[in-house]
């Protein structure tokens, strides 16, 4: 099922292309156009990195979402029903290909930011585990998206569903520091899951920004979405294939 998708990228490279180039053009607009985030002080490149990283990783499901709905339309899923395959290996199988491509992403949007001077302070073994919370913060994004496009079943209305995912990515402190907003507003952009994981980034990248103790939350958000939204998706298309 992985090699399946990932011949789609011989077939629609462009589509790839297009998923690697937004987030670098989104990190040259709001570093260099925009900039000056509210209430960052000193190096706000610093502070936008890591809140990019963490912003691409929830964005850019649509893909994934198109596919799924394209295939259940279009009578692939109902091709493997007939083969001695496990329900959820389809969907594993999706899944695999996308992390395959975030990190790729992720790997592009790092050495554009070394390139406009951005560095990693942490060490090593921090930058490792920032890169690892933020492929966990995309894996249960990515079954939320996985879940909502079963639950759409056409691909026109995965653009409708999509829609969804902007307030958890702007309501959050990528661009921002949540101390120049509203005392109301700010509580919610501190508790969104993207927010922690945007923190611990910067914390493990020695990035401005970063606060200790939000490690765990970067890591217990994810797995508590993932315990939800995986058996949900599993158990919808197993509904389907009956």
């Amino acid at each position: 099922m992985t090699r399946r998708e990932l011949s789609r990228w011989r077939r629609q490279p462009v589509a790839v292309v297009v998923g690697l180039v937004f987030p670098v053009m989104l990190l040259m607009m709001f570093g260099y156009l925009v900039g000056g985030g509210r209430g960052v002080s000193g190096d706000y490149l610093g502070y936008l990195v890591p809140g990019m990283l963490a912003l691409t990783m929830a964005f850019g499901l649509e893909g994934t979402m198109v596919a799924v709905t394209q295939d259940l339309n279009k009578g692939v899923v109902d091709r493997f029903r007939s083969m001695p395959m496990a329900n959820g290996a389809f969907l594993v199988g999706r899944s695999a290909a996308d992390m395959l491509q975030s990190a790729l992403g992720l790997a592009v949007l790092l050495a554009v930011a070394a390139a406009l001077g951005w560095r990693a302070d942490g060490g090593p073994a921090g930058f490792l585990g920032a890169v690892g919370l933020l492929l966990l913060f995309r894996f249960a994004m990515l079954w939320i998206g996985i879940h909502l496009a079963l639950v759409a079943g056409k691909p026109e209305l995965v653009q409708a569903v999509q829609i969804l995912v902007w307030p958890v990515g702007f309501l959050s402190n990528a661009f921002a520091a949540p101390e120049s907003m509203p005392d109301w507003l700010g509580t919610v952009v501190q508790w969104n899951p993207m927010s922690q994981t945007a923190t611990a980034v910067r914390e493990l990248f020695g990035s401005p920004g970063g606060e200790p103790g939000h490690v765990w939350a970067a890591v217990a958000w994810p797995l508590a979405l993932l315990a939800v939204f995986f058996p949900l998706a599993v158990r919808r298309f197993a509904r389907l294939s009956r």
